[in-house]
């Protein structure tokens, strides 16, 4: 992992291995609020996504900095390169779920790529009141 002056949002790090093209999606990530497929609702006070991969399939770097938990809908198998550098493999089991909660100027980015052989589905919650502001769609 390394740290880089081209690295847009303060504090990441680019995870080593990453083509240029991955690279610089990184990069903007810092901007980029999608942590789902699709936003199925949103209210004053929450967000709520689905995220569907087919195998092989992958959502991009992201910026989580809302309070949130993720359920898994499906069983499977993915991996996450993190902001942090840390490369992550996980086995999901329907139901798995997970909160996260930010402090003011904290965030977490990241991508998702479904290395299993079945749809992996998940349902993300965001709680808009957090201590940062919502980053824009």
């Amino acid at each position: 992992m390394r740290t880089t002056e081209a690295t847009v949002f303060p504090g990441s790090q680019i995870p080593d291995g990453l083509s240029s093209e991955l690279e610089d999606e990184f990069r903007r990530a810092h901007s980029n609020g999608r942590v789902g497929s699709r936003l199925v609702s949103q209210t004053d006070r929450v967000r709520v996504w689905h995220l569907t991969l087919m195998p092989g399939e992958r959502i991009g770097f992201h910026r989580h900095v809302l309070d949130y938990f993720w359920t898994a809908v499906t069983a499977g198998r993915g991996r996450s390169h993190y902001g942090d550098g840390r490369v992550v493999e996980v086995n999901y089991t329907a139901g798995d779920t997970q909160h996260h909660t930010y402090a003011a100027d904290e965030s977490m980015i990241h991508d998702l790529t479904n290395i299993g052989d079945t749809t992996l589905s998940f349902v993300t919650v965001e709680f808009v009141e957090s201590a940062n502001r919502p980053l824009a769609l």
